[in-house]
């Protein structure tokens, strides 16, 4: 029988230079519009959402709970998706999530005939948690597929994709805004569902399938172990501080420099350039030098910390807030989001596999699932708490808190990594003292 090419051994993807297989092209090809299309949906709000919401008699505080919503489903569905990914097919979870996604997308954008007050607020959490629980489905799929395609090089191939990640969030904000501002509040969401929508039969020709059987790790096991403890903080502290900025920089940027709507999708490229571009170099350093790492993590948390610090700036500094500050500040942070959390999946994996989880798709669902569910925590957290200390104590002092998630997270980095580079070093000492004394013991004992 002939070797089937189209699906390439695991150890075939050792070296990133070898030439990728078809299987592997196709994969990458549904992540990458997934990415895209997911987070140009995501980003489509950010400019003029918030000065519709207040227009329909909505709070800072309660259009911060209508951006949170969504990371709040998406934590539920994460974790149970990603434990059921074996019986449910990934495949089959990232096509129907894409199909979801794209209709409540469409949904959105009719919910301005919707009456003022309690009737708005209600229908915009409810298809928010809808379109969560779609996306939450498509990338647990996606995360865990390109796992199983690329289980040496995730890293490399998930910087890689954030190009598209990138894409989608520079494309949002301006596009948004254009539409929003000529054609009115309906047309962006009608846009970017229909898109949606148009990726779905690409997928389903293109995407390849994977098989597995279910396993018998639990995320009550892996959420044991320190280091994804600390992963997990890491993780919840990055899409914290990013969501933050959903429903209080456009605010920000109108109330303090008179900017426009299309302006203000305009200064969101800063973030999303730096990181994307950033992202596939900080992939091949990952997995080439996995010793680097935990340097990564530890310098981008700590430099993700200083940026929200100085976004305001905080009042503390006594610095006059200028648009060119801030915009300087904002694409330092979004290279510094990037040191964070492209290692963050590659060591999760790891820890994993060293602690005795079986290698197979099981395994990578828990894993993807448990970061899509931090994510969605950090991104639930940001937006409702900055929007309430927004409210209360405007964007400098919001943003300087906000900045004490990542300043903890490095903290804890730094004493988790000291910590376990301490042990190997004890452990490395006692092994050679071991081996050193059978060296010294003769062969054959004297009587």
């Amino acid at each position: 029988m002939p070797e089937n090419t189209d699906i390439p051994p695991e150890n075939n993807t050792n070296n990133t230079g070898r030439r990728l297989s078809r299987q592997q092209v196709l994969t990458m090809i549904s992540a990458a519009s997934l990415n895209f299309s997911s987070m140009i949906c995501y980003s489509i709000l950010g400019p003029f959402f918030p000065q519709e919401a207040v227009k329909k008699g909505v709070s800072d505080t309660m259009i911060g709970v209508i951006f949170g919503s969504f990371a709040l489903c998406n934590f539920v569905s994460s974790l149970i998706l990603g434990k059921y990914i074996v019986q449910i097919g990934a495949k089959f979870m990232f096509v129907a999530g894409l199909t979801i996604s794209g209709v409540v997308t469409i949904l959105f954008g009719l919910l301005d005939k919707a009456p003022d007050g309690t009737i708005f607020i209600v229908l915009c959490l409810l298809v928010r948690c809808v379109d969560a629980v779609g996306f939450g489905a498509s990338i647990t799929a996606s995360s865990s597929i390109l796992a199983k395609a690329f289980p040496n090089n995730i890293a490399t191939v998930l910087g890689s994709l954030e190009i598209f990640t990138g894409l989608g969030l520079v494309l949002g904000p301006p596009v948004g805004g254009l539409l929003y501002e000529t054609f009115g509040y309906e047309v962006p969401f009608i846009t970017v569902g229909c898109f949606i929508l148009a990726m779905v039969p690409l997928n389903i020709f293109v995407l390849p399938t994977y098989d597995d059987l279910p396993g018998k790790n639990s995320f009550l096991a892996l959420v044991k172990l320190p280091k994804v403890i600390i992963l997990c903080f890491t993780i919840y502290s990055l899409g914290a501080s990013l969501a933050f900025l959903d429903p209080t920089m456009s605010l920000f940027l109108i109330e303090t420099f008179g900017l426009k709507v299309s302006y203000v999708g305009l200064v969101f490229l800063g973030l999303a350039l730096s990181y994307s571009l950033s992202s596939p170099l900080l992939g091949v350093v990952s997995d080439r030098l996995p010793e680097l790492r935990k340097w990564l993590l530890i310098f981008g948390n700590l430099g993700t910390a200083l940026c929200f610090f100085m976004l305001g700036p905080a009042p503390i500094f006594h610095i006059e807030s200028k648009l060119w500050l801030f915009i300087f500040v904002l694409v330092l942070d979004g290279f510094c989001i990037g040191l964070s959390s492209i290692p963050v999946f590659p060591e999760m994996l790891s820890a994993a596999y060293e602690n005795g989880f079986e290698e197979g798709l099981s395994t990578l669902g828990l894993i993807s699932g448990l970061f899509s569910a931090m994510w969605s925590t950090g991104s639930f957290v940001g937006p409702t708490l900055g929007g309430f200390l927004n409210e209360k104590f405007h964007f400098q002092w919001a943003s300087a808190f906000q900045g004490l998630l990542p300043l903890v997270s490095f903290v804890l980095s730094l004493i988790f990594y000291s910590w376990e580079a301490k042990r190997k070093k004890k452990r490395s000492t006692s092994l050679e003292t071991n081996s050193t004394v059978q060296e010294r013991e003769p062969l054959v004992q004297e009587e």
